[in-house]
């Protein structure tokens, strides 16, 4: 099961690292740009979210679009249209890693 529709609003969201191009290393080792299928580049963008009287955490979101300028550290966003993806692997080592990710379409400032 992907991409499964997350309701945030709950939560208060504020941008600890602005969004940038999100990138991979390749198989030489340089950074290169992740793009889906279609390719259309992704970026990424980290916000600590915290509900009331709640310790907050901080997550690393894929956003399916530029989101533009203008965000900064501190700024209280909205994810638009907020996804979760559950994982599951094993590493180099034999161990299994598990978790989720966080996809959005996109990002708008909360006024």
């Amino acid at each position: 099961m992907r991409n499964i529709p997350v309701n945030l609003g709950g939560f208060r969201l504020m941008v600890t690292e602005p969004p940038a191009l999100k990138t991979r290393k390749d198989e030489s080792g340089r950074e290169v740009p992740v793009t889906d299928r279609d390719g259309v580049t992704k970026f990424v963008v980290s916000v600590f979210a915290k509900a009331r009287g709640e310790r907050g955490e901080e997550i690393r979101v894929t956003l399916e679009a530029d989101p533009g300028e203008g965000f900064e550290d501190g700024d209280l966003v909205e994810l638009v249209d907020a996804r979760l993806s559950p994982y599951s692997f094993k590493n180099a080592k034999g161990e299994t890693v598990s978790g989720v990710a966080f996809s959005a379409g996109g990002l708008k400032p909360v006024d």
